[in-house]
């Protein structure tokens, strides 16, 4: 293990009616909890073997007989706040714990791969921030070699805003940062192939 690198996870308590609610809307609360579990399973397996120390931080509970294997996974309780209080207080827990550089990533991201994630620490050698955009205009991956509270305020959070606001910030602040490939979350049925879809019986 790497102990100067955290990868954190920031993922829903798998709980009928509370994930994927836009997907809900049009396939059900039953079927939307089918694609998080699934989402969910993916984001483990291209995680799990990384050779850094990874965390997961769960909205409400920690389930420690759960997906995540408790010898590969610390598990902590997302920090109050919305969902910028809740990055920015991840990151400085990290920080003030000694890592040097720390990598988030959420569980909705089907596109997300273990290369993409190690590519990520590796240009943050060489880089303060290294950010995941995804095609919504959110991102699905924020990393950082130190705290840069900015980038966690005033946005739009969970809107086809944050990307853009956060590369303001960063040119504004003149933090030398690099991008990973633009990736497509899964939010909407229409964010699903057409095999997914047709494995979950849409």
């Amino acid at each position: 293990m790497e102990q100067n690198k955290l990868l954190m996870l920031f993922v829903r308590n798998p709980e009928l009616g509370k994930v994927k609610t836009r997907l809900a809307a049009s396939v059900g609360p039953e079927k939307a909890l089918e694609v998080y579990l699934h989402l969910l399973q993916h984001t483990k397996l291209v995680t799990q073997n990384l050779s850094v120390d990874k965390l997961v931080y769960y909205t409400n509970e920690v389930n420690q007989d759960d997906l995540w294997p408790n010898d590969k996974y610390e598990k902590r309780i997302q920090p109050a706040g919305d969902l910028g209080e809740k990055m920015q207080a991840a990151f400085a827990a990290a920080f003030l714990e000694g890592y040097t550089s720390v990598v988030i990533v959420g569980s909705d991201c089907l596109q997300l791969t273990q290369e993409i994630i190690a590519d990520a620490f590796k240009k943050l050698e060489t880089h303060e921030v290294v950010v995941g955009p995804a095609l919504d205009g959110g991102y699905y991956l924020l990393g950082m070699n130190c705290l840069y509270p900015q980038l966690f305020q005033n946005k739009r959070w969970s809107t086809e805003h944050v990307f853009q606001e956060t590369l303001q910030d960063l040119q504004h602040l003149h933090i030398h940062y690099a991008l990973l490939p633009r990736l497509s979350d899964v939010d909407h049925l229409e964010d699903l192939d057409e095999d997914l879809q047709e494995t979950f019986g849409f």
